[in-house]
Formats: C-alpha cells, structure tokens, sequence
C-alpha cells in the first residue's frame, strides 16, 4: 500500500525539482524525505528520479507516474470536501496552457473574474499555439481549437459551435473595397498564420451544401496568432479568425465582417487533458466558467443570427 505521505513527498520534489526543497516545504528532515523517496520507488520497483550531486530530474517511469500521483493526491482532497459538505473553498494552483490570441486577450479577463470568486486559488498559465504536450510539461489542462491531435487525450468541449469568420478594419475596407465573392480573396491581402512550419494560406467555407476553398496570399506571415489579429485591427489586411478571438473587436468596431453569405470553418473550443482523473473540482469549476462565457459570446455570433 503506498504511502500518502510518500506521495506528497514525491509530487512536491518533481515540482521543486529538489529533494531538499520539498522536505523543507512538508517540514521533515532530508533523511526522512530521501527514506520516503526510497521507499515509494520499491514499492514501484522503478527509478522516479535520477539523481547526481548537482541535478534531478523525472525518468520516464517517474514522468508516467507524476500525473496519476497528482490525481490520486486530488481525489483524495475532493473527497474530503465533498464530506465537509462541499463548502471548502478551492484552492492550490491551476496550471493550464491556451493559445496565444484567446489567452491574452479573452482568457486573461476571465481567469481575473474566475480567481475573485475563488481567492485561494493560484493560476499558472502558459501562453503558447503549439499544443502542449500533457504527459510531459508542467500544466494541469490545455485549451485549444479544434480536434485534438491526440485520440488518448480527454477533450471536453468549451465551444462547440465556435466557426471563424472573415474580418478587416473598417480603414482596410475603406480603401481596397470589401469582398463580396470568394474569388475576390485572391486580390486582397491575407495576412496568414503559421502553426508548425506550415502556412495556413488556404481558407475554407460552406455556403449550402457546397464546400468550398480558395488560396490566398499577403505579404504578412506569423506564429503568433495574436500578432496576426493586431495586424488586422491596425488595417494592414484581411484575416480568418475565430469569432471567439475576434468578437471583442467586431462588437467594437475596430474589425468588420465580410462574406456574410458563406458559412465559415467550424472551430470548436476543448479543454484538454491526458486523463479523467485529472477533473478536479477546480478543473470542473473552471469549465463551467469558461462555458458559460463562450456562450455569452457565441450567443453573438452573425451565423446563429442571420434573419430566416
């Protein structure tokens, strides 16, 4: 039978990324730490740790391990709260990741709200659009736009019904006309986005029952999907955005729809994470907030909008 204990002691070492600095956190001595360590890795019968005089750091067992020690050690805390009734107020810290756009410039906002409800809880997000990588990098969940990539990642939709839409300052329009056809794409510049050395310069729509695509060019090009929106605010050209990353800037003018007869791609909002027993109760809360959130924008959306 493991050992609480022990696995607090080992959490608590993977995230201090120091022996020493755990036993000092949990107030035991380093001996009693280094015994416990010992001790979880023989009931194991693997390596968590490898260890020199300068460094530690996760084997692979150790990496594997991590996250089932984390949710043991959650589930363990929710079952307390749910005996006290339920009343405890959250906390710990919450490490999540989220794409650079809709973290800087919807999430962040969100997260303020989020934490005055819950005072004792400490957030760590991660701003990056690569998908973080939930077996190996220090966060708790991801939220990201569209399939996951994975199949053995949990994902739980935020937004299932979020599409992106085609959008240019209202200055761009001013003076290079707005498109009214598809094919008029090809004339304007795009400002495109690029994910994983790919560049995202072919933009597809339905309208009906067709679906359609066109290539399009510009002379502006990023990874950075908040760079690109920027961009498309100060007027330098057209872009292809999902209306929860853009909704803000239509509502207030700094952007302008286009092409409102085509039904743009569909961009639904997961939050991601390697396992189920990763749903605590801060993780549960958090979704529902986010939910409830998405809807409000979503409920703003021009294709759920379109007079029949």
């Amino acid at each position: 039978m493991l050992r609480l204990d022990d696995l607090q002691l080992f959490v608590r070492t993977a995230d201090a990324g120091s022996l020493s600095a755990a036993a000092r956190a949990l107030e035991v001595s380093p001996a009693v730490a280094s015994a416990a360590l010992k001790r979880l890795e023989g009931q194991l019968e693997v390596r968590l740790f490898a260890r020199s005089t300068r460094s530690l750091r996760l084997t692979p067992e150790g990496e594997q391990f991590l996250g089932h020690a984390r949710a043991a050690l959650q589930s363990l805390d929710d079952g307390q709260q749910q005996l006290a009734g339920g009343k405890a107020a959250i906390s710990g810290v919450l490490k999540l990741s989220a794409p650079s756009d809709f973290g800087r410039n919807v999430l962040l906002p969100w997260l303020d709200a989020f934490q005055q409800e819950h005072p004792q809880l400490s957030v760590r997000l991660l701003l990056a659009d690569r998908v973080a990588d939930l077996f190996r990098q220090p966060v708790d969940i991801a939220i990201r736009s569209g399939a996951p990539e994975d199949s053995s990642l949990v994902a739980l939709p935020l937004a299932a019904s979020n599409r992106r839409v085609l959008c240019g300052a209202p200055g761009y329009f001013a003076r290079h006309g707005v498109p009214r056809q598809l094919d008029d794409l090809r004339r304007h510049n795009c400002l495109l986005y690029m994910l994983g050395e790919r560049v995202h310069d072919r933009w597809s729509f339905t309208q009906g029952r067709r679906e359609l695509s066109v290539a399009v060019s510009g002379d502006r090009v990023s990874d950075d999907a908040d760079v690109v929106r920027r961009w498309a605010v100060a007027g330098q050209g057209l872009t292809y955005k999902s209306w929860l990353d853009v909704a803000a800037d239509v509502q207030a003018g700094r952007l302008q729809l286009a092409l409102g007869d085509y039904l743009g791609e569909p961009t639904p909002l997961n939050l991601l994470c390697a396992h189920r027993a990763q749903l605590s109760k801060p993780v549960r809360l958090l979704r529902e907030f986010l939910q409830a959130r998405c809807a409000e924008l979503l409920a703003q959306a021009p294709w759920l909008n379109t007079p029949d």
